[in-house]
């Protein structure tokens, strides 16, 4: 359970960083093909790596360019579905073309007859994030549960990697963290891909 002021910073600061980020989405049209660009230098995914993306909701920078580019290099892509409040994500099978049904919270998900697959990359949406890889979400926690779930089934030999997108002006200073946020492993924005290091 999170502190009472912790809740309550995180509800001011979403509101502060929906404005940022909307105002970033206005005046960077390109950024979806900007981001796509700057994962390709600096990111190497693992052969065959199960990557889970999600579909862009209103204001959220558009990373379906770079969902389209993994799926052409051969990696299966999952998109997130809600399976009840306080649950971990699943993930069911995409691509491209594939016609997509509203899930929870107007997502677009594919239907349910897809297959659903187990993610090891997974690319995370947020409101905000800090230097050392902590995000501020949308307040469910799922994304947390999600990570903390696959990183405790994952053999030590193949981690799963958390990757943030976002604008490069969502970015603050530091985040307060709760005892279940977990932490990302790279931030990849339209203008650079940062390896997330504690402490610096």
């Amino acid at each position: 359970m999170e502190a009472p002021e912790t809740a309550e910073w995180k509800q001011r600061e979403r509101r502060t960083a929906a404005e940022r980020r909307a105002q970033a989405f206005a005046a960077l049209p390109n950024a979806g093909q900007d981001l796509a660009a700057r994962f390709h230098e600096s990111v190497r995914l693992p052969r065959g790596a199960v990557v889970s993306g999600y579909w862009p909701l209103d204001g959220e920078l558009d990373i379906r360019p770079l969902l389209h580019q993994i799926h052409e290099q051969g990696h299966p892509i999952g998109l997130p579905v809600v399976k009840g409040k306080g649950q971990p994500l699943l993930f069911r099978r995409w691509s491209p073309g594939m016609v997509l049904v509203q899930g929870s919270f107007r997502v677009l998900t594919p239907p349910e007859g897809a297959p659903e697959i187990v993610p090891d990359v997974l690319l995370v949406p947020l409101l905000a994030f800090d230097r050392e890889g902590f995000r501020l979400g949308y307040g469910g926690g799922f994304y947390d549960r999600t990570l903390e779930k696959r990183r405790h089934e994952a053999h030590s030999g193949h981690p799963v990697l958390a990757i943030g997108t976002a604008f490069a002006a969502q970015e603050t200073e530091s985040l307060p963290r709760g005892p279940f946020d977990q932490r990302l492993d790279w931030i990849v924005t339209e203008a650079w891909a940062r390896k997330c290091t504690q402490g610096t």
